[in-house]
């Protein structure tokens, strides 16, 4: 191979090596940011659909896709936990890990009757958490079961 595409090659795997390590790299989040609950507790009872209200403090909600600090956007965690690996990784997006990546701070919520867990995070633009991440605590609410629910 000629030297000047040998050098070509090697500009190239640095840059998408560079550019692979700024979009997977973990946004820092500034010392003392929370995320919460507003509007429910932990032992909650609630009628479902239910309002579930999103707080933070000490950032800012920008939507995915804007890549601005100290922002992120919400993710609601439900009836699952996250390992510390998927704490590194773009959040699954499925019934147990919902996205709110419009910048939403509150949103209608379905759940079966029962028992449910709740949790917090919030997303970097590329739906990674932030390092550390900011996430609440876990609380759990139960569900009122209906007549014609069961």
């Amino acid at each position: 191979m000629k030297p000047a595409a040998r050098t070509m090659l090697a500009l190239i795997g640095m840059f998408v090596i560079a550019y692979a390590t700024h979009v997977l790299a973990e946004t820092p989040s500034p010392p003392g940011a929370k995320v919460y609950f507003i509007n429910l507790k932990d032992g909650d009872e609630v009628d479902s659909p239910f309002l579930v209200q999103f707080g933070l403090s000490g950032m800012g909600v920008a939507p995915a896709g804007v890549e601005k600090p100290n922002t992120g956007h919400h993710h609601l965690i439900i009836d699952a936990t996250l390992t510390p690996d998927e704490l590194t990784q773009p959040l699954p997006a499925d019934d147990h890990h919902r996205h709110f990546g419009g910048g939403q701070t509150e949103a209608m919520v379905t759940l079966p009757s029962g028992k449910h867990t709740l949790q917090l995070i919030l997303g970097d633009w590329t739906h990674i958490p932030h390092a550390p991440p900011v996430m609440s605590d876990v609380i759990t609410v139960t569900v009122r079961e209906h007549e014609g629910t069961k």
